[in-house]
């Protein structure tokens, strides 16, 4: 088996560029193959979502067995093994625990200075869209870290769509988690098809006022097409990771973590970062070990990303490691080192990061309550985790008295003027003539 390895000491600064780029996959491409099948829900609405669930899912749907009833939810969650629900329990728990201290007052005010008083008013977005993925497997997981925060922030109307399966069935764990999360409208709906129900309408399905939830390349082209119609939110594309580690780490906990993100798929990215030769050598050693070991699904995901999208990078020292991270930006950090706090400090840029042995990212994915959908791409230089705030709008206020307008209206005269809106300046000047 391959795994890539990378001396950082010996790539210029194109060649380190070129390391930090995913490979993803061409957008330009799926853009052109999903416009049809946006096209078609927009004109035809359920006919052409029915048509495309048919061709890529394999099950005729009516529109009517389109929404997942309550009972078949309620079946669901009772049908569960208990250990698993008494898992979801804990983590459905965790996540809300964390979430509801994002929760922002209602509204809040100030006076800007005497006479000028401005504030916000915090309130849940009227409608959103939750797309959880089945392509690789069930996502329970991704259920509740959408969910709960949209929960939690009050939205109204909160609607979910998860592809079927060959007998036209959502995934039961993940319509259990949406009915222990009080999430009752549910669509057995996948795809682009789904997405552009979700934004366009459709005579079963209203639209809503944003997706989220992460999905397959033709989900994102999907939903990147679509931004003008409907708020997209978070860019989440493949998942990807950095363990950060010294030689105080244990090179099998630093192998294992690795290969958390690489089995998510073929299109994941996973790197170890470490200053240290002696743990670069065990792990190139290590890693073919333990993905031989991997179920023959998972073993060969992680095949592929170590040989293309991942591998073992050696850094000069650790401010080398670390620049490289924070360059990379990647949506997890795994910190491994002799002090995690310490080195936390100077990690600039990354969706979350995981601080020491006892934390690895199966029990962030899963069950700690920070949220797991996470921006990928290196987006994680300019977005955050899903959270509260996502499932919020922000509508500032402010009112001024005479004598606060009589204070600023000249200044503002002023730059109106000077900008060269004449309407702008008469209403000013029609106030201050008044007596």
């Amino acid at each position: 088996m391959k795994v890539n390895f990378f001396e950082l000491s010996k790539m210029n600064s194109g060649e380190r560029a070129k390391l930090c780029r995913r490979t993803g996959v061409d957008l330009r491409d799926l853009k052109i193959r999903v416009t049809p099948i946006l096209d078609a829900v927009r004109d035809r609405g359920n006919e052409a979502v029915r048509e495309y669930t048919a061709r890529f899912d394999g099950v005729d749907l009516e529109p009517d067995l389109f929404r997942v009833s309550l009972e078949d939810m309620d079946h669901a969650r009772d049908s569960l093994p208990q250990d698993l629900k008494e898992a979801m329990e804990v983590s459905i728990r965790n996540i809300r625990v964390f979430h509801e201290r994002q929760v922002e007052p209602p509204s809040w005010e100030m006076e800007i200075s005497p006479g000028i008083i401005a504030g916000e008013r915090i309130v849940p977005i009227a409608s959103v869209g939750l797309y959880v993925p089945r392509g690789k497997g069930s996502f329970p997981s991704m259920m509740m870290m959408s969910g709960v925060p949209a929960k939690v922030a009050g939205v109204p109307r909160i609607v979910v769509v998860t592809p079927p399966d060959r007998h036209g069935k959502a995934d039961a764990a993940t319509i259990a988690a949406a009915r222990m999360i009080g999430i009752d409208e549910v669509y057995a709906l996948g795809g682009v098809q789904a997405v552009a129900a979700l934004a366009y309408g459709t005579e079963t399905i209203e639209k809503v006022d944003k997706i989220v939830g992460p999905g397959s390349g033709y989900v994102l082209a999907a939903k990147q097409l679509l931004s003008t119609e409907v708020d997209t939110g978070l860019p989440a594309g493949p998942s990807e990771a950095i363990v950060l580690a010294d030689d105080s780490a244990d090179p099998l906990m630093v192998v294992t973590d690795l290969l958390i993100e690489a089995e998510h798929g073929p299109d994941s990215a996973a790197y170890l970062v470490t200053h240290s030769p002696i743990l670069a050598s065990k792990a190139l050693e290590l890693i073919p070990q333990l993905v031989a070991d991997l179920p023959e699904g998972r073993r060969s995901y992680c095949q592929e990303v170590f040989r293309t999208n991942g591998g073992v990078v050696l850094a000069e020292d650790m401010d080398d490691a670390l620049d490289f991270v924070n360059r990379f930006a990647p949506e997890h950090l795994q910190i491994l080192t002799h002090n995690p706090s310490a080195t936390l400090d100077k990690v600039q840029y990354a969706g979350e990061a995981l601080l020491g042995e006892f934390t690895p990212g199966t029990l962030a994915n899963y069950s700690i309550g920070p949220n797991a959908i996470l921006p990928t791409s290196g987006f994680a230089r300019t977005a955050s985790a899903l959270s509260v705030r996502d499932f919020t709008r922000r509508m500032s206020y402010s009112q001024v008295t005479e004598a606060g307008f009589r204070d600023l209206a000249p200044k503002t005269l002023t730059l109106a003027r000077y900008e060269g809106f004449a309407a702008h300046a008469a209403a000013l000047t029609h106030r201050m003539q008044k007596k």
